[in-house]
C-alpha cells in the first residue's frame, strides 16, 4: 500500500513539474513511479509526453511503445508512436503505427491526416490523396486534412489547387496554426508576392514573435527586391534569437547584394563561429576573400577551402554534382588545382555525361601539372560535345607543349571552326603559322646546304 501511495505521489509531482515546463525533473519523478509499478500503461504514456515535450523523440517512441504493449486496446499510444516516428523521418514505420491506431479507432480522422503528410514526404502523392478522402469520410470539416493535402500539392507544383485547399482550411478554422503563413508560401510560389506579403503580415499580427514567419517574410521581401525591409526582418529575428545562424547568413547575403563586402564578411565569420560546419557561409566567405586579391585574404581563403575539403572527404557535406562544381571552381580560383582535381573527379563520377564538368576536370589536371590526365579528360569532353571549342583549344596547347605541331594545328583549326571569334585561338593559330613558316624555311636551308 505504501509503495502504491509513493508511486501516485511521484506521478502527481511529475504532473506539476510538466505544467511548469521542468521536463527533466518530471521525467525523473515518472521514472521513480514506473520503477515501483512498471505495468501502468498511462504512466509510460505520460513519460512519452514528457520526453516529447523535451524534444527527445526517439526516447518518447520507446515510452509510447511500452504503453502500447501494456494496453494494446488503447489507440493513443499507437497514434503518438507514429507521430514521433514521423518527426524523426522514419516514415514507413510511422505509417504502420498510424494503421494500428486506425484499427483501434476507425472513426478518428487524425490517423489518416498524419498519413497524408507521411505519404507526401515519401513522394507517394496518390496515396496521400487517398488518405485525404478517407479523412473526409470521418470528418469533412477538419482543416488539418486540407492543409496536409495542400502541402502534397505544393510539392507537385500544383499551386492553384493548393491555394484552394488552404483557403478552405482557413474558412473552416481561421485560427488554425500558421494557416496564413502556409497560404503565403502558396501565393509566393505562383508569383503573387504582394498577396503573400500581406498574409505573412497577418500571421505576424497574431504572433509578432514567430521567428519562422519573420524569416519567411524577410526572404520574400528580398525576392521582391525590397532589401532594406528584408534586412529589418532578419535583424528582428536576431533581437529575439541572437544566435540564429540563418538570419546572420541572410544578412551576409544582403551585404553582398547591397555592395557591402565588409558587412557580408562580418556576418559570414559570425555564422562560422556559431556553426563551424556551415558550408555555404564558408564558401561565400572564401569567394569574398578571393575577390580582394590580397596575400593575407588569399591565405585565409585557402584555409577555409582546405577545411571544406576535409568535410567533403569525411562525407559530412552534400556532395551533389552542383555543390562539388561550386567548390571546384573556388579551388581553381584559390590556385589549389590538386584539390580541384579531386573534387571534379568526384563530380564527374556522379554526372559522367556532363561535358561542362569534364572540361573543368581537364582544366584542373592541366593546372596541377598532369598534362596526360588533362589530355585524356579533354578528349572525353570532345566525345561528349563535338563542338566544345575550349576543350579543343586545350588539346592544341597541350600538343604544342609536346612539340606535336601537326596535331596542334589540327585541334586549333577544328576549334576555330566552332568559335572563330575567340582571341586566344586566333593568337594560337598565328603562332602555329609562324612555326610552320619557320619550320619550312629551316627545311629549305637544310636542303640548300646539302
Amino acid at each position: 500500500m505504501s509503495d502504491w501511495f509513493d508511486a501516485e505521489q511521484h506521478v502527481e509531482r511529475a504532473h506539476d513539474l510538466f505544467q511548469a515546463g521542468r521536463w527533466e525533473e518530471a521525467e525523473a519523478a515518472l521514472r521513480e513511479a514506473i520503477a515501483q509499478q512498471p505495468h501502468r500503461s498511462d504512466w509510460h504514456f505520460n513519460l512519452g509526453l514528457t520526453l516529447e515535450a523535451a524534444g527527445r523523440f526517439a526516447e518518447a517512441v520507446d515510452a509510447y511503445r511500452e504503453a502500447a504493449s501494456l494496453d494494446p486496446e488503447d489507440p493513443q499510444p499507437a497514434l503518438m508512436t507514429g507521430l514521433n516516428l514521423l518527426r524523426m523521418d522514419d516514415l514507413r514505420e510511422s505509417i504502420e503505427w498510424f494503421e494500428k491506431a486506425e484499427k483501434l479507432d476507425p472513426e478518428d480522422a487524425t490517423c489518416f491526416i498524419h498519413r497524408i503528410e507521411a505519404y507526401a514526404r515519401l513522394g507517394e502523392h496518390e496515396q496521400a490523396e487517398l488518405m485525404f478522402y478517407m479523412a473526409q469520410q470521418n470528418d469533412a470539416e477538419d482543416p488539418a486534412a486540407f492543409v496536409g493535402l495542400a502541402r502534397s500539392l505544393l510539392d507537385r507544383q500544383m499551386h492553384d489547387k493548393a491555394v484552394w485547399c488552404l483557403r478552405e482550411a482557413a474558412r473552416l478554422d481561421p485560427g488554425f496554426p500558421h494557416i496564413h503563413a502556409v497560404l503565403a508560401h502558396a501565393y509566393a510560389a505562383t508569383g503573387r508576392h504582394e498577396r503573400a506579403r500581406q498574409l505573412f503580415l497577418r500571421e505576424l499580427r497574431q504572433d509578432p514573435g514567430d521567428i519562422d514567419t519573420l524569416m519567411d517574410l524577410g526572404r520574400l521581401l528580398v525576392e521582391m527586391n525590397r532589401l532594406s525591409e528584408g534586412g529589418e526582418k532578419f535583424r528582428r529575428v536576431l533581437e529575439l534569437e541572437p544566435d540564429n545562424i540563418d538570419a546572420h547568413y541572410l544578412l551576409g547575403d544582403l551585404g553582398e547584394r547591397q555592395g557591402s563586402p565588409k558587412e557580408a564578411r562580418a556576418q559570414y565569420e559570425l555564422v562560422l563561429r556559431l556553426g563551424p560546419n556551415h558550408s555555404a557561409a564558408r564558401r561565400r566567405l572564401a569567394r569574398l576573400l578571393l575577390v580582394l586579391r590580397e596575400a593575407a585574404s588569399n591565405g585565409q581563403a585557402r584555409e577555409l577551402l582546405a577545411a571544406e575539403m576535409d568535410l567533403v572527404r569525411a562525407h559530412l557535406l552534400d556532395e551533389s554534382p552542383d555543390a562539388l562544381d561550386e567548390l571546384g571552381e573556388l579551388l581553381l580560383d584559390a590556385r589549389m588545382p590538386t584539390e580541384a582535381t579531386e573534387v571534379f573527379e568526384a563530380a564527374v563520377r556522379r554526372r559522367p555525361a556532363s561535358a561542362a564538368l569534364t572540361h573543368k576536370l581537364a582544366v584542373a589536371r592541366f593546372e596541377a601539372g598532369d598534362r596526360p590526365g588533362g589530355v585524356d579528360a579533354a578528349r572525353r569532353v570532345v566525345r561528349l560535345d563535338p563542338r566544345h571549342a575550349k576543350a579543343m583549344y586545350n588539346l592544341a596547347v597541350a600538343s604544342v607543349h609536346d612539340r606535336r605541331w601537326k596535331r596542334a594545328r589540327y585541334w586549333a583549326t577544328l576549334a576555330a571552326r566552332h568559335d572563330p571569334e575567340d582571341g586566344s585561338l586566333r593568337r594560337l593559330k598565328t603562332r602555329l603559322r609562324l612555326h610552320a613558316l619557320a619550320d619550312g624555311a629551316s627545311r629549305l636551308v637544310r636542303r640548300g646546304g646539302r
